[in-house]
């Protein structure tokens, strides 16, 4: 059985040698290169030096969108996103992202020093591979967006995350990922134990300043 090829990724590092590593999914219709502008933004003074690892997904036809053919994690079937949910496309890029996980404690860094991070889409992906991750992760951060495979977390959940640092950020304004959604989402997993770190702004399905401004000290929190 041929092995599933890696992702392509775009690759920042904040220092020669770093120690620590941030993998961050883009959203639909996006690729890795959409966050890439989003480093120079963050207060990382204090932080280890970093290496951020942007993949792109790979292309297939989106439901939602008329079967149009973009980037995507997985298929986006109606509106509601949850109710009829693309379980074996979630399943795949998880392991795609498990890849890249592996790839970095290869390449010498530890699990504990490894975030895992998303928005939209991505978010999604952070919570369905992080949540399950068989080892020890620095930190999820999970903007605009939304636990997927909600029925099956409790039954798959990995031990070794369940205390793992959680930074869920949404816009008031948000039409796309409606913040009830989200909300659903955080209520869901703290009655799992988990500790959410909830933050809300007003903004549409967007990242704004103020967001910006409450990561960079996140980082620093979970990776020093």
């Amino acid at each position: 059985m041929t092995a599933t090829p890696l992702l392509e990724t775009i690759e920042i590092a904040t220092t020669d040698n770093p120690t620590a590593t941030v993998i961050w999914m883009h959203g639909l219709g996006a690729d890795g290169a959409d966050f890439v502008p989003i480093v120079r933004e963050l207060d990382l003074s204090g932080c280890p030096g970093i290496r951020f690892i942007f993949p792109h997904a790979q292309t297939m036809p989106v439901t939602i969108n008329g079967g149009y053919v973009m980037r995507a994690w997985y298929d986006i079937l109606g509106m509601d996103l949850v109710r009829k949910e693309d379980e074996s496309g979630l399943r795949k890029s998880q392991k795609q992202i498990e890849q890249l996980i592996v790839r970095e404690i290869e390449r010498g860094i530890p699990s504990e020093k490894i975030v895992l991070a998303g928005f939209s889409q991505g978010c999604a992906m952070t919570l369905q591979t992080g949540l399950r991750y068989s080892q020890k992760l620095a930190g999820l951060l999970c903007l605009s967006g939304y636990l997927p495979l909600h029925t099956t977390i409790a039954a798959e959940h990995s031990a070794a995350n369940r205390n793992t640092a959680i930074f869920m950020a949404h816009g008031r304004g948000d039409a796309v990922v409606t913040i009830d959604r989200a909300e659903i989402s955080r209520d869901l997993l703290k009655g799992l134990g988990y500790a959410i770190e909830w933050h809300e702004y007003t903004m549409p399905h967007s990242v704004c300043e103020e967001e910006i401004d409450d990561i960079g000290p996140w980082l620093k929190r979970v990776l020093t």
